[in-house]
C-alpha cells in the first residue's frame, strides 16, 4: 500500500482508526466558544462531524492519512523584502492542490479495493469536515507544532494532507510524539501575535485568515503588519527548525509558477476581473474573488512606500465594490501627503454613500485635519 501511494506521488502514508482523536471534540468546542474562529461559521455548523470521524461516516473502520510534500526550492520568505511586489503563500504559487491530490486519492482508493476484493472507501481533501491534522498526528505522519500546523520529521512544514476513509480493517500505525521542545520560533516570528499561547491560534489575528477567509475590511491595526502579503502567510512555517530536513517537492505540478513568485504590485492593480481570473487560473488565489484580492493588493500598495502607485490606487476609488474603495482610501493615505489626499477627497468623498468607506475617509482625513485641513473635508452627515 505504501509503495503504491509513493508511486502515485504521495510521500507519506500511514494508518489510524476513527477513534484515535478522543480529545478533539473538547478542544474544538473550547476553541470555537472562544471566538477564535472568526467568521468561519462553517466550523461550528459541522462541529459534530468534524470532531468524530464516525459521525461523518459511521461505517469507517480505518483511515489512511496521506501526505504530499510541497516543499519550495527557494527561500519562502524572500519576497517579503521586495515591498513593490506581492508575497503569495508557498502553497498557492502553483496549481490548486485540491484537484491534484483528490485525483491521486481516488486512484489509490480504487487500487486498495481491488487488492482487498471488497470494502468501501471515501476520499477527502480539505473540503469536508475532517480534522486532518489531528488524524495525521495519530497516524504518525508528524506532530502538531506550537503554531498548530503539522510538522514532519522528514519534510518539515510542507505537507498537503489527504484522507481515505474505509470500511476495511487495517492495523494502525503508531502516533507521532511532539518534538517542539522549548523552541518558540514560530510563535515569536508571527507579525500579528496570532498565538495567545503555544498550540492555540486566534484566527482573527492570523494573516492567512485575514487575507483569505475574512470577507470584510481588515482592521487598521493589522494593515501595516500585513506588509506585502497578498495571499496567506508562511512565517511560522518557514522558521521551524525541522525544515532542515525539508526537500523540494518531486511533484512537477507543485513547482512554483515564475509569475507567482513575487508579482509586481503595479501589474496586479491593473488587472480587471476577467484578467484576474485568467492570471490566477488553476491557482487557489482565484477562490477569494476579485474584490478581496484587490483589497489585499491595496494594503500591500499602501505598505510599499512607493508614491508612484498612487495613481493606480486612485483608480480603485471608482470601483463598484465598497470593500475595494475603502481600502483604496487607506492606501492613498499611506502613499500621499495630506494636501494631495485632500484634493482627491474633494472629488470622491462627496458622492460616497457607503458607511464603511466614509469611515475610512473620516479616519484618514480627521487625522490630517488636525494639521489644518479644510473643515469641509471632515466627516459629514449623510441625508
Amino acid at each position: 500500500m505504501r509503495a503504491k501511494a509513493r508511486h502515485l506521488g504521495f510521500d507519506l502514508c500511514r494508518i489510524t482508526h476513527p477513534d484515535s482523536i478522543p480529545e478533539a471534540p473538547g478542544r474544538l468546542s473550547a476553541w470555537l466558544e472562544s471566538g477564535a474562529a472568526g467568521t468561519m461559521v462553517w466550523l461550528a455548523t459541522t462541529q459534530d462531524r468534524r470532531a468524530d470521524p464516525k459521525k461523518l461516516w459511521p461505517e469507517t473502520q480505518s483511515i489512511l492519512m496521506l501526505g504530499m510534500n510541497y516543499g519550495p526550492d527557494f527561500d519562502p520568505l524572500a519576497p517579503l523584502a521586495f515591498k513593490s511586489r506581492g508575497a503569495i503563500s508557498v502553497y498557492a504559487r502553483h496549481r490548486d492542490y485540491h484537484d491534484l491530490i483528490k485525483g491521486k486519492l481516488k486512484l489509490l482508493a480504487t487500487w486498495i479495493l481491488k487488492e482487498a476484493q471488497g470494502g468501501d472507501v471515501k476520499v477527502f481533501v480539505d473540503t469536508a469536515p475532517v480534522m486532518e491534522k489531528p488524524l495525521a498526528q495519530a497516524a504518525g505522519l508528524g506532530f502538531a507544532g506550537k503554531h498548530t500546523n503539522l510538522v514532519s520529521r522528514d519534510f518539515g512544514s510542507w505537507l498537503f494532507l489527504g484522507a481515505i476513509f474505509t470500511t476495511l480493517e487495517i492495523p494502525p500505525d503508531r502516533p507521532e510524539a511532539n518534538h517542539c521542545g522549548s523552541c518558540t520560533a514560530c510563535l515569536d516570528v508571527c507579525p500579528t501575535n496570532a498565538f495567545p499561547r503555544p498550540f492555540v491560534l486566534d484566527a482573527r489575528r492570523c494573516i492567512s485568515y485575514l487575507t483569505i477567509e475574512h470577507k470584510g475590511q481588515i482592521g487598521h491595526e493589522f494593515r501595516p503588519l500585513i506588509g506585502n502579503r497578498i495571499y496567506g502567510c508562511d512565517d511560522c512555517l518557514a522558521v521551524c527548525p525541522w525544515n532542515k530536513f525539508a526537500v523540494a517537492s518531486r511533484e512537477a505540478k507543485l513547482k512554483a509558477r515564475p509569475d507567482l513568485m513575487a508579482p509586481n504590485i503595479a501589474d496586479l492593480l491593473c488587472l480587471d476581473e476577467a484578467q484576474f481570473r485568467a492570471f490566477f487560473s488553476g491557482s487557489p488565489v482565484k477562490r477569494i474573488g476579485f474584490d478581496r484580492f484587490t483589497r489585499n493588493v491595496l494594503i500591500a500598495a499602501g505598505n510599499s512606500g512607493d508614491p508612484r502607485l498612487a495613481e493606480l490606487v486612485e483608480e480603485k476609488l471608482k470601483s463598484p465594490s465598497a470593500l475595494v474603495r475603502g481600502m483604496a482610501v487607506w492606501a492613498l493615505s499611506q502613499l500621499l501627503p495630506s494636501e494631495k489626499l485632500a484634493r482627491i477627497a474633494e472629488r470622491f468623498r462627496p458622492g460616497e454613500r457607503d458607511a464603511e468607506v466614509e469611515a475610512e475617509w473620516a479616519a484618514c482625513m480627521d487625522g490630517f485635519g488636525k494639521a489644518g485641513l479644510d473643515e469641509s473635508l471632515r466627516v459629514r452627515p449623510r441625508l
